[in-house]
């Protein structure tokens, strides 16, 4: 593993993306993240809690959707650390649905959160991997991103969008030395399932998704984890 070596993560506020940014200030010596969300405050208490545990981390306040917003950020992080070792693509929402009353812009927006927030991330960082041929790219599709979900068009739509959009990088980029996964979670327990009535011990915890993208970042680099599939032990909700 490279030492010191710089993580950018999305969606770094809270649930699956602060477990992360937190298991690898904890596991990693010396490493660096750079938080990327929308929420200042929360972003700001992930980055503290980091730091506390001996990683430096610094907040980049950005809308992953939006195309300029990316290139400013992305500027900003390149400035700061020079490059990105890992990019964690895990910024998205789900907002449930019957097809037939999901609006053209409740579609729209959870492509865009979801689906194009991951292609304009991996856009801005990519091209320096390749160059020096060298990178971790993770994706956060979904098991809703394997299976069809009712109730779910935009965002299934969405992670199976994702879920091509990681085996295209991955088939474009193995000869340059970048490694490309794509995880696919089943129901964690995050802030968004408060008030749901399901209980946190019928999901999995966050941080067994942050420990599943450090051991796959920990194999040699001649190894590649490909596809990353994680579920509740009673099965999916």
């Amino acid at each position: 593993m490279k030492t010191n070596p710089v993580i950018f993560i999305t969606g770094a506020s809270q649930g699956i993306g602060a477990a992360i940014a937190k298991v690898f200030a904890r596991e990693v010596p010396g490493c660096r993240l750079a938080l990327v969300a929308r929420n200042v405050r929360n972003l700001a208490a992930v980055a503290r809690a980091c730091a506390k545990a001996g990683a430096t981390a610094e907040t980049f306040v950005c809308d992953v959707a939006d195309e300029d917003s990316v290139a400013v950020m992305a500027a900003a992080v390149t400035k700061r650390f020079r490059q990105v070792d890992v990019v964690i693509n895990n910024a998205g929402a789900f907002a449930p649905a019957p097809f037939v009353k999901t609006s053209v812009a409740e579609f729209d927006r959870m492509i865009a959160l979801n689906l194009r927030s991951a292609f304009l991330v991996s856009r801005a960082f990519v091209p320096a991997m390749i160059k020096r041929r060298a990178g971790d790219i993770f994706f956060m599709s979904s098991i809703a991103g394997l299976d069809a979900y009712p109730n779910a068009a935009g965002y299934c739509a969405a992670k199976f969008g994702v879920t091509g959009l990681a085996k295209v990088l991955r088939a474009e980029t193995k000869a340059q030395g970048v490694r490309v996964t794509c995880v696919f979670p089943g129901a964690t327990w995050s802030p968004s399932w408060a008030g749901s009535g399901v209980p946190a011990a019928r999901m999995m915890p966050a941080e067994d998704i942050a420990h599943a993208i450090l051991d796959a970042h920990r194999r040699s680099r001649r190894t590649v984890v490909e596809e990353i599939v994680l579920r509740p032990q009673a099965g999916d909700l």
